[in-house]
């Protein structure tokens, strides 16, 4: 078994090494989030599409059917029942406006969905966490560098291996 920079795992890693390895992990945690804000928010879109379809369906059915639907119905009404023609043109119209209306009901249904789909909050939310981890998160302790070889050549010896 590996860590992500290829080094075996329990072995003395460099700094250098450590420092790559978080910042790739830190890059495909924010290409992840970015990929899962993009999938809700795509989820969101095609429920709001759909609410959106589903009102312009409701009002094409009314606008359509109504002259045709109307007078179909008035004179079946007609023909059934010895009532006023003007009466059943009426309750052919109610038939109508009860369909654009259910036809509607499903329309906020989805709607309410798509609104109610927090994909966006989720993410940022959960980037947020992501940051207040990292930002709580302290290097593990190191051991103090010996204090007794202070000697100038050793002071020397370090500067000329720097320089």
């Amino acid at each position: 078994m590996s860590a992500p920079d290829g080094s075996p795992v329990g072995a003395e890693r460099s700094i250098g090494q450590l420092f790559a390895s978080a910042t790739t992990e830190m890059s495909a945690l924010v290409h992840d989030e970015i990929a899962l804000a993009k999938a809700q928010l795509k989820q969101d879109v095609k429920r709001g599409a759909t609410s959106g379809g589903a009102f312009m369906v409701a009002g094409a059915v009314l606008v359509f059917s109504l002259p045709m639907l109307n007078f179909a119905l008035a004179y079946g009404i007609r023909t059934w029942s010895d009532w006023n023609l003007a009466l059943c043109f009426l309750l052919s119209f109610a038939a109508n406006v009860l369909i654009a209306v259910a036809l509607a009901l499903v329309g906020v249904a989805f709607a309410k969905k798509a609104k109610k789909g927090k994909g966006p909050q989720k993410v940022a939310a959960s980037v947020k966490e992501t940051a207040g981890v990292l930002q709580k998160a302290k290097p593990h302790p190191r051991p103090a560098p010996a204090l007794e070889d202070r000697s100038p050549a050793a002071i020397e010896a370090v500067a000329r291996s720097t320089s």
